[in-house]
């Protein structure tokens, strides 16, 4: 993937947790105290949430399968919310000021996240993939 679509995946993803924030603070929300600490977070966040999102889903995802068989992909918005939970763990080991209240505003946020992402993404194409 090249630096510029690395970039553009890693706005969205900011621009969707930005709008999460505004829409369930103070349940899922960044604790910095200025304009430039919220963005910087945002960002930092928007590129733990990739890389879990890259590295450990499609783990979840094999191991799973079964589950999301069952479920009729029900299981997904479970392992989306405990993957929002675990961008959550990171970020505090890492000192950045985001926090999730739980499991279920992580489930709304994961929801929320993904629908803002695809908007975005459906206005802002994707020009490597044509």
């Amino acid at each position: 993937m090249c630096r510029m679509s690395f970039l553009l995946k890693t706005i969205t993803t900011a621009a969707a947790l930005w709008v999460t924030t505004l829409l369930f603070s103070p349940h899922i929300d960044t604790t910095a105290q200025t304009t430039s600490g919220h963005i910087g977070t945002l960002l930092a966040v928007a590129i733990i949430f990739g890389l879990v999102n890259a590295i450990v889903k499609p783990i979840v995802k094999v191991i799973g399968c079964a589950l999301y068989a069952i479920s009729l992909g029900l299981f997904a918005l479970v392992v989306n919310a405990l993957l929002f939970l675990l961008v959550d763990y990171i970020a505090d080991t890492l000192d950045i000021p985001f926090h999730v209240d739980g499991f279920w505003w992580a489930m709304l946020g994961a929801v929320v996240v993904a629908i803002v992402s695809w908007i975005l993404n459906l206005v802002i194409p994707d020009k490597e993939k044509k």
